[in-house]
């Protein structure tokens, strides 16, 4: 890269800089946010905390409750990632360059995918709501919903990076389409699908939590009550078996990623 170039570059970095400390000048300035209190207020939250999420003996005596509830919610985040994996399996088949039935199903497919996708998992809950109300079927379609846009999207790009050489050699042989796709394309393109599909388990696991907020089932539910009760020692267990649940999750599909990629 020559000193022109260099300078360019230079150039470029100090007004993408300028720009963002612009940008946040003026967020700052429209929410009424002062960073310098915001930051001031960090060490009184901080005790807070210390002091008002303890866990203890009494909020042990929850534990069998509280586990239950959380059980509920992982089985739950089980069941809409793997069965909105068929549906996006079949999707992502339709929709990608390399495997597309025909325009239609190819349009069909993305298009599903793409509003699927960018509506957020808390908005899809809200809009589920008023249709099947508070139980658990509003929590598993919100998830599912959600589920096939990112899974579909991920599908389609996953299909589409595959090598042609072993398509294109079945189809000189006269193989019908499934058998091309059964067995020229989904084997290339499974472990990185297994891959997304356990991104998705972690990301559902964390998301039910919220959703079980709004739609009142699973251990959303139970952290939303215990919070409106001002029990806070019990808010605090159901946070740790949250985030000891999470950290387990993620630590197996770690493995099962290094084992399959």
């Amino acid at each position: 890269m020559n000193e022109k170039s260099m300078r360019k570059s230079r150039w470029q970095s100090v007004v993408f800089l300028l720009i963002i400390i612009v940008l946040t000048y003026l967020s700052s300035a429209i929410t009424t946010f002062n960073f310098i209190e915001g930051m001031a207020t960090i060490p009184e939250a901080l005790g807070w905390i210390f002091t008002n999420l303890m866990v203890t003996q009494e909020s042990f005596e929850r534990l069998p409750k509280i586990l239950g509830k959380l059980a509920e919610t992982f089985f739950m985040s089980i069941a809409a990632t793997t069965i909105a994996a068929v549906v996006s399996l079949f999707l992502g088949v339709f929709g990608s360059k390399t495997t597309k039935v025909n325009n239609f199903l190819s349009v069909f497919a993305r298009f599903i995918a793409s509003v699927s996708r960018n509506i957020p998992v808390v908005a899809w809950s809200l809009v589920l709501l008023i249709s099947f109300g508070q139980n658990s079927v509003t929590g598993f379609l919100a998830l599912f919903v959600g589920t096939v846009g990112f899974l579909t999207r991920a599908f389609i790009e996953s299909i589409d990076e595959a090598s042609q050489s072993s398509v294109e050699a079945l189809t000189a042989t006269g193989a019908t389409y499934f058998q091309i796709v059964g067995k020229a394309v989904i084997p290339q393109c499974l472990p990185q699908m297994i891959s997304w599909v356990l991104f998705m388990v972690e990301t559902n696991i964390r998301n039910a939590t919220l959703v079980g907020i709004l739609t009142g089932t699973g251990i959303g539910y139970t952290f939303d009550m215990y919070y409106k009760m001002l029990n806070y020692n019990a808010v605090a267990l159901v946070t740790l078996c949250i985030v000891i649940t999470v950290i387990i999750v993620d630590l197996i599909s770690n493995y099962i990623r290094k084992v399959i990629l």
